[in-house]
């Protein structure tokens, strides 16, 4: 999937679980983070283009160790033990990312390891995830002025 779509996905998901986080700045902040670093592992996303991640892409191929739930949760125990209240909203953004993509005819390898694919026909950049994009906005705009009038 496009960033953007990811974003609009993950927006909604802040939106949703902001009134029971503590820490909200951080917790959004890292949310938006999150939804970017699975795709550091390729040199066209946002975040691959950087020279610094270039050793890591030639050592991992794209939506291969980085694009699973195996990786997901070892990053998110680490985090819930030394900086917990990073936990949260990092697995939250990644996540997403992870299932959105999962959706896709790249689809993503769920248990790292494990050779089984998850997959499925929403082409990146096609008309459906176009739809999909346009929806999450219009829920996003719709839960933001709605959170809005309640404060």
């Amino acid at each position: 999937m496009l960033l953007k779509t990811h974003l609009a996905i993950s927006i909604f998901f802040i939106l949703l679980f902001l009134p029971a986080v503590e820490d909200k700045i951080i917790f959004i902040i890292v949310t938006l983070v999150a939804t970017y670093i699975p795709d550091i592992d390729s040199r066209y996303s946002k975040l691959g283009r950087k020279k610094v991640f270039r050793i890591l892409q030639w050592m991992t191929k794209h939506r291969g160790m980085i694009h699973s739930y195996t990786f997901l949760l070892s990053l998110t125990l680490l985090l819930a033990l030394f900086i917990p209240i990073l936990a949260f909203g990092f697995f939250l953004g990644y996540g997403l990312h992870l299932l959105a993509d999962s959706f896709t005819p790249e689809g993503i390898r769920p248990f790292y390891l494990y050779k089984k694919k998850s997959s499925g026909m929403i082409r990146t950049g096609g008309n459906i995830e176009i739809g999909i994009l346009g929806s999450f906005i219009i829920l996003d705009l719709i839960f933001l002025v709605l959170r809005i009038e309640i404060f």
